[in-house]
């Protein structure tokens, strides 16, 4: 994979996405036998928005390939406090590291900061906009429990402010995958990601009844409501708790569905489920050390080639 920074899922092409999972399947092989790949190097980590599960398994990718992170800490201990613009930041924070991990509430907030760093900068979550490194790892479970060619899958819940939604959606473009979108009306893809979808060739089936189609999927990807994007909170209650899936549900479901989740879940997967041999959502967590090791990994790797015309294997 030959790319500078990772904003979004449609930089990545099936040859991209394929030799980052191939790495990270090495790695979740033998993790030991990379430890001290990037040994004496720096991530820096600048997380705008609260995240648990992408900033930790960033910290931990970074920490068994031997390097080390620093992290600006929260907005409200930070410079930001002072009106510090995010220029600035990233550029003062690039002094101190080799790569950058940013997540910020606003959408391009990004594609924006690339333009004032040279390392590698990589997209942790811009707003409702894009969280490459998040489908990076769903693509990974999904090759992993129901492979990525010939199979249907359903997404369903916050389509409209979903950033692991429009991600993932883009990036299944690139294999021979069925996508069915299950909605409210309200929180309906967004028509720029559906456009570009089209684009691409996919067909866009949308459907406000997960059982319309639960029979046919071989993945069922859940996402939550996102309250905190919401800019009316009336709107937020009227769609509040609408699409939830327990046992009973899943008796219409394939023996072998896959039941996936990005993380946090609120109330749209009963915890019943997670006994079930159909939930893969905390595998699906804890996939993300190997993808994004790999992806530092192959990123620090074009960085060093890229200044020095050789790598440091």
């Amino acid at each position: 994979m030959r790319q500078d920074h990772l904003i979004s899922a449609t930089q990545l092409s099936r040859a991209d996405i394929e030799a980052v999972l191939d790495r990270a399947a090495e790695i979740d092989a033998d993790t030991e036998a990379w430890h001290g790949r990037r040994r004496g190097e720096i991530l820096g980590l600048c997380f705008f928005e609260p995240s648990t599960r992408t900033r930790m398994s960033f910290d931990t990718a970074m920490k068994r390939l031997g390097g080390r992170t620093i992290d600006m800490g929260s907005v409200e201990s930070s410079s930001v406090k002072k009106g510090e613009t995010l220029a600035d930041t990233v550029r003062v924070v690039e002094g101190y590291a080799d790569a950058l991990v940013l997540r910020h509430p606003l959408e391009g907030s990004a594609k924006m900061a690339t333009e004032f760093v040279d390392v590698p900068l990589v997209n942790a979550g811009d707003g409702a906009g894009q969280h490459p490194t998040q489908t990076l790892l769903d693509l990974y479970t999904m090759r992993e429990n129901a492979g990525l060619d010939d199979v249907t899958v359903g997404i369903m819940g916050d389509l409209k402010y979903g950033r692991t939604v429009h991600s993932l959606a883009s990036a299944l473009t690139n294999f021979d995958v069925r996508q069915h979108f299950v909605s409210p009306e309200s929180l309906r893809l967004p028509r720029s990601v559906r456009y570009d979808l089209h684009e691409s060739g996919a067909q866009v089936r949308e459907h406000t009844d997960l059982h319309d189609v639960l029979g046919d999927l071989d993945v069922l990807y859940v996402t939550r409501i996102q309250r905190e994007r919401f800019p009316d909170e009336n709107e937020y209650l009227k769609v509040a708790g609408e699409y939830q899936i327990d046992t009973d549900d899943l008796d219409a479901a394939k023996d072998s569905l896959t039941v996936m989740h990005p993380l946090p879940r609120v109330d749209e997967i009963a915890p019943e489920v997670d006994g079930t041999t159909h939930a893969k959502y905390f595998q699906q967590a804890h996939n993300g050390v190997p993808v994004r090791m790999a992806l530092l990994d192959m990123l620090l790797e074009n960085a060093r080639t890229d200044t020095t015309g050789e790598t440091n294997e």
